[in-house]
């Protein structure tokens, strides 16, 4: 694989490089150019049109381009209610909020809406995340639905020949009925262009109403029991089996992590000041001297006898006779006097 410090590198896009630095996507580093925001040997570009090499100084914001890392893939769980973007400008939550702070910057590869669920992959390598969103990589997105509505199989098999609706075309869709709960239905729906909505719009052509979606696979890499919220790392032997050579060229596997930088220690808790061996108020009086103090015995605390019930059950356990009480007389309203 390549090596950024490797001379015999031949130039790449300036775009291209940025990406795999992990700054941002090449469609993103395309705009930093146009803003003046990128500088190469200390000279503003303003076009994305310049090949660089390994000798070349590249800055973002006036910081040096960090060093190129290890190219890594992760898998993923979207819940549902977050925007796959770094930033939303309706203040919305998003995935990369809720990553563990110790990962390095990721791109994801294509997105999930805020409703669907599932299965998303995120990475470090810019480029490596544009091979493979392409509908050209021909990675099948299986995805499980629940909708609602009426079906059947035979509807499912006419979208293998693609279909246009609002003249979007829309190409080859595997599609199956799994089982119907109710007024519901369970499909299992597999793509291989993820166009925006497409599921949804293409259930909707068939009158059915997707409430939930989740996507349990793309490519070879599966959701299987991975809890939602959890993100868990592809090691790279793996990574670099699946990728095949096509789609790992241009990687690099040799190079070696980049250190997490290292987060403020956490705050010590305030404690409470030692008390002073002194006493206030009574000066040359100390704790020691006050522990040996010897203190007068205490007399035991007179016997209260000034209820009656207490000493009526004293007088029954002593065997002596209780006092009678007068006998209860009902009121029957005012006495005469």
């Amino acid at each position: 694989m390549s090596d950024d410090n490797d001379p015999s590198r031949p130039p790449e896009r300036i775009a291209k490089v940025i990406a795999r630095a992990g700054l941002a996507s090449r469609r993103e580093a395309e705009a930093w150019i146009a803003a003046g925001r990128v500088t190469v040997n200390g000279r503003l570009i303003a076009s994305p049109a310049l090949n660089v090499g390994p000798n070349d100084r590249i800055a973002i914001d006036g910081a040096p381009l960090p060093a190129r890392e290890r190219t890594r893939l992760f898998l993923y769980h979207k819940p549902r209610g977050l925007v796959t973007t770094h930033a939303d400008p309706q203040g919305r939550p998003t995935i990369f909020a809720a990553l563990p702070k110790d990962l390095p910057r990721l791109i994801s590869v294509g997105r999930l809406d805020l409703s669907t669920e599932g299965l998303i992959l995120l990475t470090n390598d810019g480029a490596l995340a544009r091979r493979l969103e392409l509908p050209e990589t021909g990675w099948l997105r299986r995805y499980r639905v629940r909708a609602h509505g009426r079906v059947t199989q035979g509807q499912l098999d006419g979208l293998k020949h693609g279909v246009t609706i609002g003249g979007i075309r829309y190409g080859s869709i595997e599609a199956a009925v799994d089982r119907e709960q109710g007024s519901n239905v369970w499909l299992t729906f597999a793509i291989r262009e993820g166009k925006n909505r497409e599921v949804k719009n293409v259930l909707a052509h068939l009158g059915l109403d997707v409430a939930r979606l989740i996507r349990v696979s793309f490519g070879p890499f599966r959701l299987g029991e991975l809890p939602a919220g959890a993100i868990e790392e592809v090691r790279t032997r793996h990574l670099r089996e699946q990728l095949g050579e096509r789609l790992a060229a241009g990687c690099d596997f040799s190079a070696p992590v980049a250190p997490v930088a290292p987060t403020a220690p956490p705050r010590a808790r305030p404690t409470r000041p030692a008390a002073p061996a002194t006493l206030p108020g009574k000066p040359g009086r100390d704790k020691a001297e006050r522990a040996e103090r010897p203190r007068p015995p205490r007399e035991p605390a007179p016997r209260d006898h000034a209820r009656p019930a207490r000493a009526a059950a004293k007088q029954r356990r002593q065997g002596a006779p209780a006092k009678r009480r007068r006998p209860h007389r009902p009121y029957h309203g005012k006495r005469e006097r």
